[in-house]
Parts: C-alpha cells; sequence; structure tokens
C-alpha cells in the first residue's frame, strides 16, 4: 500500500522512447522507416535506471513506456518493474492525441495499456501525451480507457505542440494536483512562474540549456511553493553518441542536441542536491496526496 508521505516530493519521470521518434525528427524519419533504425533505448535506459540505484535505494520514478518500444523490449519493461519503479504509458506509436480521431487514439491508448499489462502483470494506471499533446476530449477517453491519472499538461504556452485543457471548476490554477473526476487525477509537469509569465522548467530540452545552478535554484523555487516537483527527460538524453539526424532543421538539431554529452552527469548532481526530498512515483504521490 502506498503510504502518505510528508515535506517536499520529487517525480522523476521517464519517457521512454529512442532517438528516432522524437517529433522534431518526424518530418525526416517516417513511421514506417522505425523498424530499420538502431534501438538504443534500452541501454540508455538501464543507465538510468543504474544511476538511480547508485545513489540511493529510496528514489522511486515513473517510466512512461511507449508501447512501440514495450512490443520490441518487454525485457526492458520488465526491468523496470523489478527495480522497483512504476510502469506507467506513454501510448503505443507516439502519434499526438489531437491528431488522432477518437476511435484512433482510444485504440492506441487500449492498446498500449493492455500491452504493458501482459507484461507486467499489474494494472497500468498513468498516461502521459507524446510532445504533452492533452487536449479536453483526450482527457475523457483517457479516463474511460481506465486510467487513474494523466500527467500530460504543461502550462508553457510558447510551445506549439503542447496541448491544454480546461481547469476544474472550484479549483485554483498552478496546482501540482487536478482532481479531474472521481478517480481521475491530473498531475502537470511543474514550470516556474514569475509574476504573469511561466518560464518551463519540468526537464528535457530547458534541463539541459540552463546552468545548473539555475535550474537548482528555479526547482527549489517550486518545491517551496507547491511542496513537489514533475521533472521529466527522455533517455536518449543522455546519448552523445546516438545516430546525428543531419538534414534536420537547425533549431531541431539545437533543441535535440543541446549539451546532451552532460545530461548524465546534471541527473545525477540534481538528485544528489536534493536528497533529503522524497522521490516518488506518480502513483505514490497521489496517495501522498490523501488521494486513492
Amino acid at each position: 500500500m502506498d503510504k502518505i508521505v510528508q515535506g517536499k516530493r520529487i517525480l522523476l519521470t521517464f519517457d521512454v522512447e529512442d532517438w528516432f521518434q522524437v517529433e522534431n525528427f518526424k518530418e525526416y524519419i517516417p513511421f514506417s522507416s522505425w523498424q530499420t533504425k538502431e534501438l538504443r533505448v534500452k541501454s540508455n535506459t538501464l543507465q538510468i535506471l543504474d544511476i538511480l540505484d547508485s545513489i540511493t535505494a529510496d528514489i522511486r520514478a515513473t517510466f512512461f513506456v511507449l508501447g512501440w518500444i514495450a512490443e520490441r523490449c518487454p525485457d526492458l519493461v520488465r526491468e523496470i518493474q523489478k527495480r522497483g519503479h512504476e510502469v506507467a504509458s506513454h501510448g503505443f506509436n507516439h502519434h499526438l492525441c489531437y491528431n488522432q480521431s477518437e476511435d484512433d487514439l482510444r485504440y492506441d491508448l487500449k492498446k498500449s495499456k493492455e500491452l504493458l499489462e501482459n507484461i507486467t502483470g499489474e494494472e497500468i494506471m498513468g498516461y502521459r501525451a507524446p510532445s504533452f499533446s492533452i487536449t479536453d476530449n483526450a482527457l475523457r477517453i483517457i479516463r474511460e480507457v481506465g486510467f487513474l491519472y494523466d500527467s500530460s499538461y504543461n502550462s508553457y504556452e510558447g510551445h506549439g505542440r503542447y496541448g491544454s485543457f480546461q481547469l476544474p471548476k472550484n479549483q485554483k490554477p498552478n496546482q501540482p494536483l487536478y482532481t479531474l473526476s472521481p478517480l481521475f487525477y491530473e498531475i502537470p509537469v511543474s514550470n516556474l512562474r514569475l509574476g504573469n509569465k511561466v518560464i518551463p522548467w519540468g526537464g528535457g530540452g530547458y534541463f539541459r540549456l540552463l546552468p545548473f545552478f539555475i535550474y537548482h535554484a528555479g526547482v527549489q523555487r517550486v518545491l517551496n511553493q507547491k511542496n513537489s516537483f514533475v521533472f521529466y527527460m527522455h533517455p536518449w538524453e543522455i546519448d552523445p553518441e546516438q545516430p546525428r539526424v543531419s538534414e534536420a532543421k537547425s533549431f531541431y538539431r539545437f533543441r535535440h542536441y543541446i549539451n546532451i554529452e552532460s545530461a548524465k552527469r546534471k541527473l545525477v548532481k540534481l538528485i544528489k542536491c536534493n536528497d533529503k526530498k522524497s522521490f516518488l512515483t506518480c502513483r505514490s504521490f497521489i496517495a501522498s496526496c490523501g488521494k486513492s
């Protein structure tokens, strides 16, 4: 049973997809060619698992696994589970939610959920949309499929692909957890709010771009405001040896490869600098908030 945890809490979340599946490269690497690409996600994810194990046995993280990856690497999914972390869904084919019909989205969600449950033998409770492409309609379908929570809301409005949703009535904005309906919750990615401005701070390229002392200070500010911080990262972000997509636009290459060679060390530093905090899975975080 999940226990209620007091104090400041950090949710480390990892979107388990490979280097050739990112949205910035879809124009250059079509879905039909994925099977011909080098799979590096297993090695990179195992490195992340080893990092978490090496620092402290008390770290628990959530891994949102793409169904396409799980189908080819079921042993990796089992290893995540074996090491005490939460396995959640990143959908199946990494298609953006708002680009799919309701039937296609429902099929994608069910297929990924059922596959991961067959591999782990446990109910899969969480979902994160590719590129945070959430909508009110998508949330309705996610709930109908049987997930306990979604973690796809990114409040930063300066990114063209991020989705949004209608905040529940009688719930304040900028909360660490939203109750969308009985037994269905939203865990938003953490951003830094300065006045009326939202600055992207949850992880990914923003984590790699900023000097660590600045990033760490922002994390502490969010923790002081909310008592929790939701961090996200992809396994390919610690892999400087991955194949280069040289034909991609320079801006896309910059976003994908910026400081990729130092990201692993930075992740270790982030965890060590917060060693007095509680590192929870998304599911445990919901329980720590007194929810079912």
